[in-house]
């Protein structure tokens, strides 16, 4: 005689519901990520120059992406040239798409803060607003967790597309440290050290100095936590390699927080 063991039978069912409950978990966060990049990227500008009698016309600096009331642009400061040559025609511009259009047009932009101490600076564009980004607390980021960066590493060497890739936060540490040789002090490493080094995030990805100014973003949420640097951050940071690293590095967004709030 067969002795039926409804314990049994329920712990199996129970073992079969949670792995499909774990799978389905998982292909809804992947089901996400499309999503997210998809909803991300019409807030992803580039930023140049544009001078009508140079050639070619546009010259790209880096990515930058639109925050606060849909007219600001956030990107690195280092991305923003020094001065422009005004007296031959020379614009800075950002090229975006704005809702309904299939090709991004050139819009002309305003510098309106700048933070050269922590690399980051908005500008204010012309015309109709785009789609801002939510700019998140990047204080609970923590080492291990995955986020996602959207820009253009080549600049528009393949065209106007731009280009996401995933990173772990492999490490959180200061922006510059002491170097036990002081040959290997460079100008912008003993800047840094005289004000003040503060926590960047590490990433396992590789970026390009086209990435700079791009967003670092919860790929759940779509909240921004930092900006990727590829200039600034390398210029101190890895000051005492011969060699610099592959790997890339992002400011994180409580500085580019305290910047909006001095345009409110």
């Amino acid at each position: 005689m067969r002795i039926r063991r409804p314990g049994v039978a329920v712990r199996i069912w129970a073992a079969v519901l949670g792995h499909a409950t774990v799978m389905c978990a998982f292909g809804a966060a992947g089901a996400g990520i499309p999503d997210i990049v998809e909803r991300i990227k019409p807030s992803i500008v580039s930023i140049g120059t544009f001078q009508k009698t140079r050639s070619p016309a546009f010259a790209f600096r880096g990515t930058g992406f639109v925050v606060g009331d849909g007219t600001l642009v956030a990107t690195n400061a280092h991305v923003l040239p020094d001065a422009l040559q005004t007296d031959k025609g020379e614009v800075l511009i950002v090229l975006a798409a704005a809702p309904g259009e299939k090709a991004p047009q050139p819009r002309e932009v305003k510098r309106v803060a700048v933070d050269k101490d922590h690399d980051v600076a908005l500008v204010r564009i012309e015309g109709t607003p785009l789609k801002p980004l939510v700019v998140g607390d990047s204080g609970s980021v923590r080492e291990g967790q995955t986020y996602a960066f959207t820009g253009f590493p080549l600049g528009h060497v393949l065209g106007f597309f731009a280009v996401t890739h995933q990173a772990m936060i492999s490490s959180i540490n200061p922006v510059a440290l002491p170097t036990s040789n002081s040959q290997q002090l460079k100008e912008p490493l003993i800047r840094r050290l005289r004000t003040g080094a503060f926590p960047i995030f590490q990433l396992d990805a590789t970026a390009y100095p086209g990435n700079s100014g791009s967003p670092l973003y919860n790929t759940e949420t779509g909240e921004v936590v930092g900006i990727i640097n590829m200039v600034f951050v390398k210029a101190t940071k890895e000051a005492a390699l011969t060699q610099p690293s592959g790997v890339s590095f992002a400011i994180p967004s409580e500085h580019l927080r305290q910047l909006l709030r001095t345009t409110q």
